[in-house]
């Protein structure tokens, strides 16, 4: 059934115009680096003071403009990672890579949800002081779940 699936989404005229323009794939290709950058631009510093780095600066503000920032670049990653797939998806659907690379977004994401609704995190947010051990260990988690969605999605590109 998946493959049926991927064989019809290749057979797309979107599939084919991504696959044919001289311009269009590298420039989806382009904006999806720049998702992945604004994402870990903007989670690597949030993590490494969530680990106890800079504990003079307060959290509030630094997350009152870094959360917004990764949100944004987790949503053109995704929509941009969705129009990569589009031009290979019978490639990518049996591509282990692929799916460990998703498993990797999925942790990473559940990682975040579950800190950011976290008493840890309110706690800290309100004080700006001191990290807690559940902190730090979702910030070790995040760091390295993005990391691997970065090294998996290069390991990907150059299958």
């Amino acid at each position: 059934m998946l493959d049926t699936f991927a064989t019809a989404l290749q057979e797309t005229g979107l599939s084919q115009a991504l696959r044919a323009s001289l311009w269009l794939y590298p420039l989806v290709n382009t904006a999806h680096l720049l998702g992945i950058a604004m994402l870990f631009g903007a989670i690597a510093p949030l993590d490494l003071r969530l680990m106890g780095l800079w504990k003079r600066v307060p959290l509030e503000p630094l997350a009152r403009v870094l959360l917004p920032m990764a949100v944004g670049g987790l949503t053109l990653a995704v929509a941009t990672g969705a129009l990569l797939f589009v031009t290979r998806p019978r490639d990518y659907v049996v591509e282990p890579l692929f799916a460990i690379k998703f498993a990797l977004i999925l942790a990473a994401v559940v990682n975040a949800l579950r800190l950011r609704s976290s008493a840890a995190w309110r706690r800290l947010r309100m004080d700006g002081g001191e990290t807690s051990r559940a902190c730090r260990i979702a910030a070790i988690v995040s760091l390295l779940a993005w990391l691997g969605v970065i090294t998996v999605g290069r390991l990907i590109g150059y299958r």
